[in-house]
């Protein structure tokens, strides 16, 4: 499974479709959470046009790695493939959007994670820095509102 894979669609900035041998599949990135802009039972949370709009402008086309965590399982309820996307530089795609402030470090039900660490202090940095999300000019780290 793992190799390098053409991204076909960005859904929104943590859910990407992947063509994988010629079939199309839906994709969650492990250990980010970013502002929901397409779920039809909330509305369109602060920063989630911005933190889908970056995941465009750098995954739109491109090729990627895809990594797995096998302490995160195969894929979620919604039967999307979880993984770890990295870009050919290999710059981590998942940490990339939370050292930026385009998402939250997430931890699915208290489930430790291979970059969980990383992450976290991906996510203090942007916060202490107000990037993104986390700047007073925007959300102030609140996405709900």
């Amino acid at each position: 499974m793992e190799g390098i894979f053409l991204v076909s669609r960005v859904i929104d900035g943590d859910t990407i479709e992947v063509n994988i041998n010629g079939k199309k599949e839906t994709l969650r990135l492990i250990g980010i959470d970013t502002p929901e802009i397409v779920d039809p039972r909330k509305p369109v949370q602060c920063f989630a046009k911005e933190a889908s709009n970056k995941a465009k402008e750098i995954l739109n086309g491109k090729k990627v790695k895809l990594e797995a965590d096998s302490s995160q399982g195969e894929r979620d309820k919604y039967n999307r493939l979880l993984r770890y996307v990295f870009l050919e530089d290999g710059t981590s795609f998942n940490r990339l959007m939370i050292a930026e402030g385009y998402a939250h470090e997430y931890t699915y039900q208290s489930n430790p994670y291979k970059y969980q660490i990383e992450f976290k202090e991906a996510e203090e940095n942007a916060r202490e820095d107000g990037k993104g999300l986390w700047g007073a000019d925007t959300c102030n780290g609140d996405t709900t509102r």
